[in-house]
């Protein structure tokens, strides 16, 4: 019998080791670690030697050295790497996210310094922008902002703190720090938030990529983005930051509102601090280090249309020719798996889809503009006729286990899943892709199931004496013959993160962690960035066969991978909650640096209402990636079937393919600056506090919001409008003007969604059309717009042209056009200008701009004396001015007085998009 305190302790062990709940943030493990050498870098860093102060083996024993290297990378970026001093741990390869490499751990106990001098306490190492301090015994170290001393990041732990000091053992890692009450924290994704962009206190947040449907929530998904950003407001001034973890190995984080837990399952402590202070800096700042996003090519910004179930041509033929009846825009086709021989990559089925006749297909859709795009999972068919697979086994690419390829199960049935950490892998692809384009000219790839999925767990083999797959019934339950393995430290970890939510160990359903990756890398460790390599190979397979831009659609996503792909938002279902959901998951991936994101359109399954799918195609219309896509076994849903939703579609879509223009130029800003395309409201307006966790309205750049209607049997909108004038995009006579900012509700029947555009814009637009390679050659409209009823007032806008094909998007290539445009009204006198750099692309396209729209001008006066380029305009001129009276919408504000304000609107015009031009006007005539 034991004792009664050997029996407590037995307890108290056990009671650590089971706590995973928000309550294992409460258990402090340990009394951490003391600093005992310091010393300056040659490259201008410090290096500092850690010793842990006690051992447990809670979770494992505390590695007993580690080496802390802290380095001003830029102004605004910072760096802490804390590592074993003694020896090497894994790390994300340096060649797959490029960054500088730590020096070489060279710090030993002899240069210890005593630790009574006073000198190691505390000290501080700052830059411009940010400041680091240490505190020696026990190590903590904290990151203030050198302006206003604002603390950034505390990992000092206190009797009364809900964590402890920090931990680092081989498969366990713990890190906190304290955050203020009123911050507001974003990111920490990939998952399904019921709460909204916001982080909510105790909501679990675990990254490690999983095929666990987006329907679950608050639940680790297909991407790991170890990054949030935090926004705080204090007096009136707001600032943001945002803090990196650069880590690959499963981890859960817990936020209580007022601090943050990480708990790491291996791998190294590699933070980055990016100062901001607004919010756009800090993706600036973000995105320059990990990769800035990639550019999309011009029809990429179109209508897609996919579906799971397209059974031979013949459907998707007819799909293409009811859009065009229906008059709804499309520029892209897609095919699931349906265009394979038996779900095999690199395939055509030769009976539903003869390449003959497919090819065809393709010169008649090519030559309209249009463009096509199929699905590669990563699961190679284990198929000795197969080539793919015998030039793969030839290569030696899989990932392996016990020396030999790892077998999986996915639709083909047993497969091996190519190691894309290994160069010959990354060569082999290539040569697939490069193969599959002979066969069929392909415009982008969709790369899926590539976090990576499985369909079985642990060690499997292919079974003898039964067919796997039957072929009848759901093809992804698993038929290999498997056994659990949990005989190794790597399958079965001391700490168990709370895997697809339930804690499932975490080889389930994907590739054993105890499996291995070129150079011995261990799953365990590289799992998570599967999907990024695979992005990473297939952009430069992409890149390689003709010299175009890439196209690439990957599921699975890690820190980076905006750099080479765009991203939907996985297995969504056809609900009001999923509806609101897709908003959430795509402003968090502008945060992430992958801005071109969207999700199925009308909800992947089951089969959503009509009613659904009509303030769906209203809010999918202007997500930055628009498509429907739909489930095998859902009924069809393509925006034409129902003659309501085609209707919310040509209105919907209508607009989005005349922002096009304004769409690919937030493309360029994305690539230059990493700008997310969609954003949250508060990127723009960051002092108005309201905004800072509105998750139901969103801008496209810095001033078009959207604001949909997400809730069933609606037919108004309650939206939030901060403070300034903003113009109904679809009706420019109607604005609503918002002092110090208010919600307005606002009218939105079935085929009605609400765009505004906000005051100080100049917004180019196009005509529209039915497809992008038509609707990018009509003339422009440059909409300009004032504070209502201003007599001084500023507005300004860009534009980004280019060829779209060309692999790289920059200007001073002979092939793009950039143009800044400028408005002013002072003194009765409106002025338009254009500021061109590069204007031969513009002038050779022959784009030209026909009308300018100017709102909220003084309603006393209408205009008169109009001069071009220095040239009055007379009354023989085809040149035709007019003027309209603009509706307040919203009720008047307490004491505000509305002014009468006028939309002046000058066609006829003929202005050349390449050349600067100057447009004047003075108000003389009465009204």
């Amino acid at each position: 019998m034991l004792s009664s305190s050997s029996s407590f302790y037995s307890v108290l062990l056990v009671l650590l080791l089971c706590l995973h709940s928000s309550d294992a943030a409460a258990a402090k493990i340990g009394q951490g670690y003391r600093l005992v050498s310091i010393e300056e870098t040659p490259d201008g860093g410090i290096v500092g030697l850690l010793q842990v102060k006690q051992k447990n083996q809670i979770y494992g024993s505390d590695i007993t050295n580690l080496q802390i290297y802290v380095k001003h990378e830029t102004e605004d970026r910072l760096r802490v790497h804390i590592t074993d001093a003694d020896k090497q741990r894994w790390e994300i390869p340096y060649n797959l996210l490029p960054r500088e490499q730590p020096p070489a751990m060279k710090l030993t106990i002899s240069k210890s310094r005593k630790d009574g001098g006073g000198s190691l306490q505390v000290s501080d190492y700052s830059s411009n922008e940010l400041i680091f301090s240490y505190t020696a015994d026990p190590f903590s170290f904290m990151v203030k902002r050198k302006s206003n001393g604002d603390i950034l990041f505390n990992s000092k732990s206190d009797k009364s703190d809900p964590f402890g000091e920090m931990v680092f053992k081989d498969q366990y890692i713990e890190i906190s720090t304290k955050l203020p009450k009123d911050a507001s924290l974003y990111g920490l994704g990939e998952n399904t938030q019921p709460h909204g962009i916001k982080l909510y206190p105790n909501d679990p947040y675990t990254l490690y990529t999983t095929d666990v449907s987006a329907i679950n929530l608050n639940t680790d998904l297909y991407g790991s983005h170890p990054v949030y950003m935090d926004l705080r407001n204090v007096g009136g001034q707001p600032n943001a930051h945002a803090v990196l973890l650069l880590n690959s190995n499963g981890m859960d984080v817990f936020y209580t509102g007022t601090s943050l837990t990480y708990k790491i399952i291996g791998g190294v402590l590699d933070f980055y601090f990016f100062a901001g202070p607004t919010p756009l800096a800090v993706v600036d700042q973000y995105t320059a280090f990990i990769g800035r996003p990639a550019p999309m090519p011009y029809w990429s910004l179109g209508f897609h249309q996919c579906r799971w179930g397209y059974h031979n041509l013949s459907v998707v033929e007819d799909v293409v020719a009811n859009y065009q009846k229906a008059q709804i825009p499309l520029d892209v086709i897609w095919n699931d798996d349906d265009h394979m021989d038996g779900h095999k990559d690199f395939t055509l089925n030769p009976n539903n889809y003869p390449r003959p006749k497919l090819l065809a297909f393709l010169d008649k859709i090519h030559s309209m503009g249009m463009k096509y795009i199929v699905i590669i999972d990563p699961g190679i068919a284990v198929n000795s006729s197969y080539g793919v697979y015998q030039r793969a086994i030839a290569n030696d690419v899989f990932i392996k286990y016990e020396g030999e390829p790892y077998l999986a199960q996915v639709w083909p049935g047993a497969v091996n899943f190519p190691d894309f950490l290994n160069p010959k892998t990354v060569q082999w692809w290539g040569d697939e892709i490069r193969r599959f384009h002979e066969l069929v000219p392909v415009n982008g790839l969709w790369i899926d199931m590539n976090e990576a999925s499985n369909f079985c767990s642990g060690l499997c083999k292919i079974p003898k004496g039964k067919q796997c797959p039957t072929g009848s019934g759901p093809g992804w339950v698993c038929c290999l013959d498997c056994k659990n393995i949990t005989n190794t430290r790597w399958d079965d970890p001391p700490y168990k993160i709370n895997a697809s939510g339930t804690q499932v160990p975490i080889g389930f359903k994907t590739i054993a962690t105890s499996a291995y990756h070129y150079n011995g890398v261990l799953e365990y460790d590289a799992h998570s960035l599967y999907g990024f390599s695979q992005s990473i190979a297939t952009h430069q397979a992409l890149q390689g066969l003709e010299g175009k831009r890439p196209f690439i659609l990957s599921r699975s996503t890690f820190v980076g991978s905006g750099k080479y792909a765009a991203h939907w938002t996985g297995d969504n279902k056809g609900t009001w909650e999923d509806l609101k959901y897709s908003v959430s998951t795509m402003l968090n991936f502008g945060i992430f640096g992958v801005p071109m994101v969207g999700s199925d359109i009308c909800g992947f399954y089951p089969a959503p209402t009509e009613e659904l799918c009509n303030r769906w195609i209203e809010v999918g219309a202007f997500y930055p990636f628009s498509r429907d896509h739909a489930n095998f076994y859902s009924p069809r849903q393509e925006l034409y079937q129902w003659e309501s939703v085609a209707e919310s579609a040509r209105n919907a879509l209508g607009m989005r393919y005349k922002l096009l223009p304004h769409l690919y130029t937030l493309n360029f800003e994305a690539h230059s600056t990493g700008a997310p395309i969609a954003r949250p409201l508060f990127f723009t307006f960051s002092n108005y506090t309201d905004c800072y966790g509105l998750s139901t309205q969103f801008l496209l750049g810095s001033s078009i919001m959207v604001s949909p209607v997400l809730e069933q049997g609606k037919t108004n909108v309650k939206a939030l409008f901060p403070p300034g004038t903003w113009y109904n995009l679809f009706d420019m006579s109607q604005m609503i003007m918002s002092k110090e900012g208010k919600y307005v509700t606002l009218d939105a029947p079935l085929h009605v969604v609400n765009v505004h555009l906000y005051q100080n814009t100049i917004l180019p637009i196009q005509q529209g059309g039915l497809i992008s390679k038509e609707a990018r050659k009509t003339p422009f409209t440059l909409i300009v717009t004032f504070p209502a009823a201003a007599s001084d007032g500023q507005a300004k806008g860009n534009l980004f042209l280019d060829d779209d094909e060309l692999p790289e998007m920059k200007l001073g290539n002979g092939y793009s056009t950039y143009v800044d445009f400028y408005a002013t009204v002072s003194k009765g006198t409106v002025k338009v200008w254009s500021e061109v750099q590069e204007g031969k692309y513009a002038l050779d396209q022959g784009l030209i701009v026909e009308k300018i729209t100017v709102l909220g001008l003084d309603g006393s006066a209408q205009a008169a004396t109009l001069e071009v380029n220095g040239n009055k305009v007379d009354d023989a001129s085809k040149i035709q001015i007019s003027a309209a009276e603009q509706k307040h919408l919203d009720e008047v504000e307490d004491g505000a007085h509305k002014q009468k304000t006028l939309m002046i609107q000058v066609m006829g015009l003929e202005i050349p998009i390449g050349k600067n031009f100057a447009m004047s006007w003075k108000m003389g005539v009465k009204a």
